[in-house]
């Protein structure tokens, strides 16, 4: 039986559709905690509603955004405090891979649709939960990396310098809230057989590779109310990097 560590908590999941969004909302479920579930694609959050509520007997409310439109981000947290009056936990998991090539060799328009998905969006994302966070008796932030974002590969360019943005935005907002009730860390789920590493490493065989399943766990390590790390980097085994 699970052992509902997230019981009452409410949690906000960007890129909830599918591969480790979908596997820590389907977790977070059975957590106990009530779901707001965003994604692009409205058929694919209602696939995952049905499994959560088929699972646990409850809805998650469902949100259909598109991460460049940062306008609507921005309305988020004004209809999140009129439904729930504050925000407990906040997943930031949203992201495109974008095109791997030279850097000289990308066109602007693909620069800017990725850092707008994986970086800018993070950001009026966090702007627009700020106040909820505070609200709650215990908020927790946990935005997804990636080992690019921290160590330099050849080629991978966008996505790369996005990340490492990612990283440095939590980092700096972990130290604006240290002495506040909320905590802001990074979690790095390394190889994972997702659409995304698919697309990124075509010739890898997706069973050697652990399951979206596999990285749950320290999601919810970092989301609990008792979790006490701040501005930290966390690996799929619950290891620690500053």
């Amino acid at each position: 039986m699970s052992s509902k560590r997230l019981e009452g908590r409410i949690a906000l999941i960007t890129g909830a559709s599918r591969g480790i969004g979908r596997a820590v909302a389907l977790r977070f479920a059975e957590e106990g905690a009530t779901l707001i579930l965003v994604a692009k694609s409205s058929a694919g959050l209602e696939e995952v509603d049905d499994e959560i509520l088929e699972l646990t007997g409850k809805s998650a409310t469902l949100v259909p955004l598109d991460m460049t439109k940062h306008a609507d981000i921005d309305k988020l947290g004004g209809s999140i405090y009129e439904r729930f009056g504050k925000l407990d936990i906040l997943i930031g998991n949203a992201a495109i891979l974008g095109t791997l090539s030279p850097m000289g060799h990308i066109k602007s328009r693909d620069w800017l649709k990725v850092m707008d998905t994986n970086l800018t969006a993070n950001w009026h994302l966090l702007r627009s939960c700020d106040k909820l966070l505070r609200l709650s008796d215990a908020g927790r932030c946990v935005f997804v990396t990636s080992t690019v974002g921290h160590v330099a590969k050849a080629y991978w360019s966008a996505y790369a310098v996005s990340k490492a943005g990612l990283e440095m935005m939590t980092r700096i907002y972990a130290e604006e809230v240290a002495g506040t009730e909320i905590r802001a860390n990074l979690l790095n789920p390394g190889k994972t057989r997702t659409t995304m590493r698919g697309a990124a490493m075509p010739g890898e065989d997706p069973e050697t590779l652990k399951s979206p399943k596999d990285v749950t766990e320290p999601f919810v390590l970092l989301s609990e109310s008792t979790s006490t790390h701040n501005g930290i980097m966390m690996d799929e085994h619950g290891d620690i990097s500053k």
